[in-house]
């Protein structure tokens, strides 16, 4: 068993603090816990959080320059002028897309989208779809999901008398493209108070914001867009706090009745028409067949399966997205087992750099994913020709990815993207460089505490507490993700009762356990072959969160292990 730190969350609270918490609102200690570590400190986040209600929402009128966006595209609607929507090709562009498209369309806009190819264009505004679009006689595009770095091609698109409103949600730079409006929470001059939203929050903040300026009931918006909201915010692993909760959680509670004809398709494509729709579902059951289009052929098949209007149609372009995931798994463990075979090969690195001309670019970013979790380290794959390199690259918690390529800016042709996840583009004479560049700035950044894997603990439990009514209790905590986090426990001094390999090629760990007289049953996904090193009798610490197993009818408490302790 590989060492790991636990994180034990509850040393950051003050025991005072705690008990005065649970004694305020008649929570066990752990409750009480879990609720201080997700930013609930008093009634008012009391009652917010256990009631993540729509009147929590922040009005989208505290953006900059939404005013004058309204009022630019509600000209634009008025005057029976073309307006293009830009996306990009994963979930969260194809998903802003679709809402604003639909929206507008309802509001009478004569209007289109555009999605860029992933390999011909790659991410973002270029300069050829911008003189295609105002060519076609579009006079306002609108960006979703990008634009916020496209300072050229924006003053490109002036000249070809385009109009621009940017709407993005990721990191700024200093300079801002000079659009109508820019529509972005990470402004650094934001009067924005949520700084996390997906681009398709963004997007729908647009829409909230036009639907009140047109007199529109704008909880009925809410609710007709929150399916597809929920999907590309849950897709783009955005902190699932503040608002975020409260979209994902209202999104996901109409799913299964959904009206749009693509979320039902995909569905039962994906066999989940029978299951609970949770923010796990949609990200490994859902997601990954909305990314397979742009990944393996074109986003444009997700979009038009989300703007069907019927349900045949949806159903075939279901089916599509479902033979492209196929393809994308496939493709996925060729280049994870090359990839792997390389890094093997090399010294040990700091930032792991590993590139071949034959690695498909559309999967690059889920093989780097994985890497960086195998090998504890950042990774970036690239793959190119005639000189040209794309990539992507995952790193670790501590290493923000997006400042150490800002540090080889000047051997980049582009990069962008988050703290843990980025993309970026490269000459293949300078990825030597590169490499060395950035593996000396991962030298000074990262720490032998960084490269152990961490388990976040949030406290100890009491073993009486390990029941159905709190794996019950438990969900009213969801949507779980990114900062909502699913609670982890921490069960010492353990007895496995028994202990077995079990499922396809004995892949998982099945335990039953026992403290203090009560005992339960755990699985271990995917640790089958730590069976051998197990024994019934043995004592241990154990991670776990808590879940509802049903069976034959009968639900009973299940534990989830994270990790194990002897």
């Amino acid at each position: 068993m590989q060492k790991k730190i636990w994180e034990y969350r509850d040393n950051k609270l003050k025991n005072e603090e705690i008990s005065a918490f649970a004694k305020q609102f008649n929570l066990p200690y752990e409750m009480a816990v879990l609720l201080l570590l997700r930013g609930v400190s008093d009634s008012d986040t009391f009652a917010a959080y256990m009631s993540k209600g729509l009147d929590r929402i922040h009005s989208p009128f505290l953006f900059n320059d939404m005013e004058v966006a309204c009022e630019r595209i509600i000209r634009a609607i008025n005057d029976k002028e073309k307006i293009t929507v830009y996306g990009d090709y994963d979930v969260d562009g194809v998903t802003s897309v679709s809402v604003l498209t639909d929206f507008l369309e309802f509001c009478g806009a004569d209007v289109d989208y555009y999605i860029p190819d992933r390999f011909s264009e790659g991410y973002g505004l270029n300069i050829l779809a911008l003189n295609r679009i105002a060519r076609g006689g579009t006079k306002l595009l609108i960006t979703v999901d990008c634009g916020i770095s496209s300072i050229g091609e924006v003053e490109f698109a002036k000249t070809q008398k385009l109009d621009v409103i940017i709407t993005d949600h990721h990191t700024c730079k200093e300079e801002l493209p000079k659009a109508v409006a820019v529509i972005n929470p990470k402004r650094h001059d934001s009067t924005y108070p949520f700084s996390e939203l997906a681009g398709v929050g963004v997007a729908f903040k647009l829409v909230l914001a036009l639907a009140k300026k047109l007199g529109m009931n704008t909880k009925s918006v809410f609710m007709k867009y929150a399916d597809l909201v929920a999907i590309g915010t849950v897709a783009d692993i955005v902190s699932l706090s503040d608002e975020n909760r409260i979209i994902v959680d209202r999104g996901i509670s109409v799913i299964k009745d959904t009206g749009n004809f693509g979320i039902k398709a995909l569905l039962e494509i994906s066999g989940c028409n029978d299951r609970e729709i949770t923010a796990s579902l949609i990200a490994f059951s859902l997601s990954p067949r909305i990314n397979a289009a742009g990944r393996m052929d074109n986003a444009t098949i997700a979009a038009e399966l989300f703007r069907a209007k019927t349900y045949q149609r949806a159903l075939e372009l279901a089916q599509r997205l479902d033979e492209l995931n196929r393809l994308r798994q496939q493709e996925e463990q060729k280049i994870f087992d090359e990839a792997s075979a390389i890094a093997d090969s090399m010294e040990a690195q700091s930032v792991y750099v590993l590139t071949s001309p034959h690695w498909h670019n559309g999967v690059i970013g889920i093989v780097a994913s994985k890497l960086c979790e195998k090998l504890k380290k950042p990774c970036i794959l690239l793959s190119g020709e005639k000189g040209k390199y794309k990539g992507s690259g995952r790193s670790i918690e501590g290493l923000n990815l997006f400042d150490a390529l800002s540090d080889s800016e000047e051997l980049l042709t582009a990069f962008g993207g988050h703290a843990l996840a980025a993309g970026l583009t490269i000459s293949e004479e300078n990825i030597p460089d590169f490499t060395k560049k950035i593996n000396a700035y991962a030298k000074k950044h990262i720490t032998d505490d960084m490269l152990i894997p961490k388990i976040p603990v949030d406290c100890r439990i009491n073993p009486s507490h390990i029941t159905l009514d709190w794996a019950k209790a438990l969900k009213k905590f969801e949507p779980f993700g990114i900062g909502n986090e699913t609670p982890v426990f921490a069960l010492e001094n353990a007895k496995i009762i028994s202990c077995s390999a079990i499922g396809a090629d004995g892949k998982h760990l099945s335990m039953r356990v026992s403290k203090n007289g009560i005992t339960a049953s755990a699985i271990w996904f995917g640790m089958g072959n730590l069976a051998s090193e197990l024994s019934e009798g043995d004592i241990a610490d154990i991670a776990f969160s808590m879940n509802i197993n049903t069976y034959n009818g009968t639900e009973n408490v299940q534990l989830l292990i994270k990790d194990i302790k002897k």
